[in-house]
């Protein structure tokens, strides 16, 4: 950058992370005042967001991180390279206005957003990531290596198959993670040994297995509000696990007394939603805050921001590394399901178990504006739960606040047809 250019960086920086600051504010106020029954458990979730938004995130052993783009990065790997994962994926309108200047006007939000986040240094712990790691998910995401904007970080491709099913397919993901951990072993100047991954992997399985837990508890009743779950979720991206793990626990024996006191999170009158298509990452939690404002009760999501990325765990036979990493691939790749596999039946299969696990009523389907891959696949999705008459509102949407007033009045229709024929 040339002294000018140098400038406007650090004013556009500076303005950016103050507004992030804002904005997340607003919107963990808006969920802490403006909804009943908030749950002690949840202030240490609240926290944690609160200092991500404001770069705070403590980092007491001043360990490296890798920024990751996507859920389809083996996490294990990162934590037995003695690193840490930091997933950079942005909800915010700020970052994503700050990355928009430098991006197509058709680009997706949270594209924009997460390019803003890089571009403007604004990550949530103060020094920047040894790497930014991002699987061929998506297109445009894939591209910001290429985008000519001075970021001075190195981005790593993990290349993905186009489809899982085949035996081709899993041979090339498998060959894509081994490659991976011989690239976190040189970057980090760590070597990732068979007991540092089992470590990992088992560090990981408990994360997971609290948030079974969890998920588990929200079936019968509605323990808890569907945007709280979302967030909890979200902080997994950016917190320690291992303090993550335990709050989780801690707040699952809370929801566990609360449910044998029949004190519900949110009434059992309310039509019982799943949310699902293009990712709520906070601080853009606009679409679920809505819906829950409008009566609606999110008993369940299908994002890669929350139940997608803990729900499945890996399968390990024996404890060596030629049997861990490729359970490792395996879990990453034959659990997903991502829109970017063809075909993806497993996406329609996980979407009406959900349906009737827990008693979903209506599907609120979300696809940002310019992300191609969800908005094709709701035409699919819309099909099938026609097929099992189950109703469903699409809601093509972005990270501006301007459409809230036309948001609300659909979500309120679409929650009142439910009620009027429950």
């Amino acid at each position: 950058m040339n002294k000018n250019e140098n400038k406007r960086y650090e004013r556009l920086s500076a303005k950016s992370k103050g507004q992030l600051i804002i904005e997340s504010e607003n919107v963990l106020q808006e969920m802490q005042q403006k909804f009943e029954n908030t749950i002690p458990g949840m202030e240490y979730f609240y926290d944690v967001a609160k200092q991500y938004a404001g770069g705070q995130l403590k980092n007491p052993e001043r360990k490296k991180y890798i920024a990751t783009n996507c859920i389809q990065v083996p996490i294990e790997l990162i934590y037995a390279a003695n690193a840490l994962p930091i997933r950079i994926c942005s909800g915010a309108y700020s970052m994503s206005q700050a990355g928009a200047g430098l991006l197509p006007a058709k680009s997706c939000s949270l594209v924009n957003a997460t390019l803003g986040t890089i571009y403007t240094n604004s990550f949530p712990l103060a020094q920047k990531p040894l790497t930014i790691i991002t699987p061929t998910t998506c297109d445009q995401k894939k591209k910001l290596s290429e985008i000519p904007s001075g970021i001075d970080i190195p981005f790593y491709t993990l290349e993905m198959p186009p489809s899982k099913d085949s035996e081709e397919a899993q041979e090339y993901w498998y060959r894509s993670v081994k490659k991976l951990k011989g690239e976190l072993e040189r970057i980090t100047g760590n070597r990732i040994t068979r007991s540092k991954l089992k470590k990992a992997i088992i560090k990981v399985a408990q994360a997971q297995r609290a948030f079974r837990h969890f998920h588990q508890l929200r079936k019968e009743e509605a323990v808890i509000r569907g945007t709280d779950a979302i967030l909890i979720a979200n902080t997994f991206f950016y917190d320690n696990i291992d303090t993550w793990t335990s709050h989780l626990v801690s707040l699952n024996a809370e929801l566990e007394m609360r449910k044998s006191r029949d004190h519900n999170g949110s009434e059992s009158r309310y039509p019982r939603i799943l949310l699902t298509g293009s990712p709520s990452i906070f601080p853009n939690l606009k679409l679920p805050i809505m819906i829950e404002k409008m009566g609606g009760s999110i008993v369940a999501d299908e994002f890669c921001s929350s139940n997608r990325l803990l729900y499945d765990t890996v399968a390990v036979d024996e404890w060596n590394m030629y049997d861990m990493v490729p359970a490792l691939s395996d879990r990453y790749l034959k659990a997903c399901t991502c829109p970017c596999f063809t075909p993806n039946n497993d996406r329609e299969r996980k979407i009406l178990a959900y349906i009737k696990d827990f008693k979903v009523d209506g599907v609120v389907y979300q696809s940002f504006s310019g992300c191609q891959l969800y908005e094709l696949e709701s035409l699919r999705i819309s099909a099938v739960l026609e097929k099992e008459n189950v109703p469903m509102l699409y809601v093509e949407t972005d990270y501006s606040p301007d459409d809230k007033g036309q948001l609300a009045t659909r979500t309120e229709a679409f929650i009142e047809s439910i009620k009027n024929n429950l």
